[in-house]
């Protein structure tokens, strides 16, 4: 899937991930809320979204030791927020066993804690992992975090577009491709 030539939703996310998806560290991410279930598959509300990081609710007890570098902490939220990163959704996999995200922990940065930690809650919801190739806008947008962007909610609607008509993959295709496969097989071996 082609990235938009501008974009207008966010995703929020701990800046420490977001930061291991612009380093092409990581491509996963895990979630409960977002995705409804149309035709019988299970789709994500946005597919295509730019990163809106957060930094309250960071833990560095929730991150492994090569992620500490980037850990900000902060007691409030920043006043300006600077979308640098954008998103498109490859594959939403509905995890089945605690042993898939075993088989993938070399591929993100959250501690053992923070697994159980998502599996764990809401048990009666399930758990997905969305494959994400990431992408860097050419030029990064500072905005202004206004109480609309405020609380917790996964999406916030943008009050502009942001044009990402020249960002650029993070991950080559080739590569990309090849880390996406094995992700899928370790998933699917491990149900």
């Amino acid at each position: 899937m082609q990235l938009a030539e501008q974009l207008q939703i966010a995703l929020k996310e701990w800046d420490v991930v977001v930061q291991a998806l612009a380093t092409g560290r990581q491509m996963i991410l895990l979630r409960k809320g977002g995705i409804y279930e149309s035709a019988g598959e299970f789709e994500l509300e946005h597919p295509q979204f730019l990163f809106f990081p957060t930094y309250l609710h960071q833990n560095l007890n929730m991150l492994k030791p090569d992620a500490h570098v980037g850990f900000e902490p902060r007691s409030v939220e920043p006043e300006r927020i600077t979308l640098s990163t954008a998103g498109v959704v490859t594959d939403i996999v509905r995890l089945k066993s605690r042993a898939q995200m075993d088989a993938l922990d070399d591929q993100h940065i959250w501690t053992k804690p923070l697994i159980d930690m998502r599996f764990n809650y809401r048990p009666e919801n399930p758990l997905y992992l969305m494959l994400v190739r990431a992408h860097r806008p050419a030029q990064p947008v500072t905005v202004n975090n206004t109480r609309a962007y405020a609380g917790c909610k996964s999406w916030v609607p943008l009050e502009e577009p942001v044009s990402t008509s020249n960002a650029k993959a993070v991950i080559d295709d080739e590569a990309f491709g090849a880390r996406r496969g094995m992700i899928l097989r370790r998933l699917e071996e491990n149900v």
